[in-house]
Order: C-alpha cells, then structure tokens, then sequence
C-alpha cells in the first residue's frame, strides 16, 4: 500500500482552491510516476478479471474521465490499483474552457461542483502523452485498459459537432482500448441537446459508419460508449437505450455530472452554476442504471459512475446493474485507498 496516508495530505489540498489542489496534484502525479517517489501512492491491484465489451479488466473499478484531461498522469493513475483509467475528455483543439473560479467544493454533502468546460491542450498534445505512457508499451505485462474520452470543441456550432467527434475518433481510435463519446457535460454550451432523440440518432449513425471505415485501416474493431446524463426522465433513457443498440454501440457509462441541486440546498457554493459530482449523485446515478438495465437486456455493458465515496457505494453500482465502476470525486474526498476497497468490495459481492 501506499507510503503516505492520505489523511495526512488531504488537509493541505483541502485548503488551497480546488482547481489549485487539482493541478498540484496533478503536477505532482506527472513528475513523480515512474519514479521513486511513486511509492507514496502506488499500490497493489485487486485481481478480479472479467470481459466486458470483449476487452479483459484486470478488476471493475476505473477512473472516470475528467481528472486527467490532457492525459499526462497515466502511469501514475495506473499506480494506484485500478482495472482501467479513463483520460479525456479532449476537443480537436485546445481550448480554456470556462472563466474561474470554476471548482467549488461542498464537504458537508462529500461533493463537488464544477463548470471547467473541457479545458484540454488539445488532440495532438493529448495523444502524444498517451504515447508516452510506459503502462501502454508494456501492455503485456500491465494489462491495463484506457479509454479515451471525446468531446466537441465549445467554438464549434452544436449543428457541427458530429464534425469534431469524428475528428477526434480518427485520432484516438489507434491507440485506445475504447472510446468514449461524451454528449453529456453541462458545461459546454448545448451539448446535452446531441442526448435527444434526433440528434443522438444523427450522431452515432456517423460515428458507427466512421469506425466501420476505421475498423478496416486499423485492423481492429475498438469499442465505442457513449457517456450519458443523470438528469434524464424514463422515456428519454428509454430512447437513447433503443439508439445505442440500433447503431451497434458496444456500452453506456452512466452517468455525467447532474444539474440538480434538491440534495445540496442551503450548503455554501450550492448554487454555483455546473454539475453537482459526489456523494449526493448515488442514487440518482444508480436509478438510471437500472433503467438502463432493463432497457438494454442482461448482456449490453454499463460503466456506473457517481456518487462512489465507499466500497458499498462501488458494489450498489454492480448491484444496480452496472458491469464496471468508476470514481473520480470519491478518490479526491477519500484518496487512493478507495481505489482497493472498492475493488475489493466489488470482488467480494457482498
């Protein structure tokens, strides 16, 4: 296990602002994997294999996308014991995102709000760090799986965004395990609008004709999930359920961040425009799972996300009918350790 408890460093990060914190630790994650100093996080993975989407988890529990956007901090993520590690989400071209302040946090609730806006260095300095990646040149020996997480630039008109996806695909597509099409954000400008019936229809029908053609220049089929909201009622799961399966998308990961505010009401930051992470998005998050699972038959993945603060909170997920977990708010309240106790709790199934 891990050199440095993170009951002794939390209280640090907790004191500077959020965005702050993140890039330090970030930083810090980037210079120091790969080295010695990486004992102060690493630990051991949780052996728990299992197929999903025809790709091999070496456990269930993963890192969502959003906290290495720019992935520059792969092999150090990877250090910590999970079964996989989403990186991204990336636009074809650099851009800020959103004016700061932009990270708030809300302790009491054991949640975050956030309205970054994809803030990324862009496709080609996002691919060249996934290269980089000693865990993806040493695949045999760590079986890591890596998805790559794919959004819409917020300068590009929403009637254009197929544009910006397929852009993205075509350079991601060599070197990920599987992709994921992020239509779900609160914070860019419309995007949750490509989650309607029309557009999301319009959407994967290029993208599937996209990686038909990429299937065959590559000499592999990489599975393709689409990322979707918690702030959606039973219909409009319903007919996103029925647009996945119709254009042969290999999963769902549910879900983004939500808009709500009912379970936060009169906490500091509440009101901060973004979307609301923690632990106040379980069940919510976790209600969609199950519609999901209904919809789409016993066999279709789902990645659960949201609200995963324990080891229980991981293993609802599983209970509610998702394949594979992921965290993200979770491990900045809880630290690296959650990464073992959720996989474990998982492994264990009770």
């Amino acid at each position: 296990m891990s050199l440095i408890p993170y009951a002794l460093t939390r209280p640090f990060l907790f004191s500077l602002d959020p965005e702050t914190a993140h890039e330090l630790t970030m930083t810090g994650l980037a210079r120091s994997q790969g080295t010695p100093l990486a004992l102060a996080y690493c630990a051991s993975r949780v052996d728990d294999p299992v197929e999903i989407a025809g790709l091999k988890f070496p456990n269930r529990l993963g890192l969502a996308a959003g906290l290495d956007k720019n992935a520059r901090c792969i092999d150090g993520l990877a250090a910590m014991g999970f079964g996989f590690i989403e990186v991204g989400t990336v636009t074809p071209l650099a851009q800020s995102g959103n004016p700061k302040p932009r990270m708030f946090r809300l302790p009491e609730a054991g949640a975050m709000i956030n309205r970054l806006g994809f803030n990324n260095e862009g496709l080609q300095a996002f691919l060249a760090n996934v290269q980089k990646s000693n865990v993806r040149k040493d695949i045999l020996k760590n079986p890591l799986i890596l998805g790559l997480n794919i959004g819409k630039n917020a300068a590009t008109a929403i009637e254009n965004a197929a544009d910006d996806y397929l852009i993205c695909l075509d350079g991601v597509y060599p070197h990920a395990d599987y992709v994921t099409v992020n239509i779900s954000s609160p914070n860019t400008k419309n995007l949750r609008a490509l989650q309607s019936d029309e557009a999301l229809d319009a959407l994967l029908g290029k993208i599937a004709e996209r990686r038909e053609i990429l299937t065959t220049q590559h000499g592999k089929r990489v599975p393709i999930f689409v990322k979707i909201a918690p702030d959606l009622d039973h219909d409009q799961v319903q007919t996103i359920a029925a647009t996945l399966k119709r254009h042969s998308m290999d999963g769902v990961v549910a879900t983004n961040t939500t808009l709500s505010r009912e379970a936060v009401q009169g906490m500091a930051h509440a009101q901060e425009t973004g979307g609301l992470s923690g632990a106040p998005l379980l069940e919510s998050s976790n209600e969609v799972i199950r519609q999901l699972r209904s919809a789409l038959g016993k066999a279709f993945p789902i990645i659960g996300v949201g609200g995963v603060m324990s080891g229980a909170d991981a293993l609802s997920k599983i209970k509610a009918g998702a394949d594979l977990v992921q965290i993200y708010t979770g491990l900045i309240y809880k630290g690296p350790g959650l990464v073992f106790e959720a996989a474990k709790r998982i492994k264990k199934g009770i």
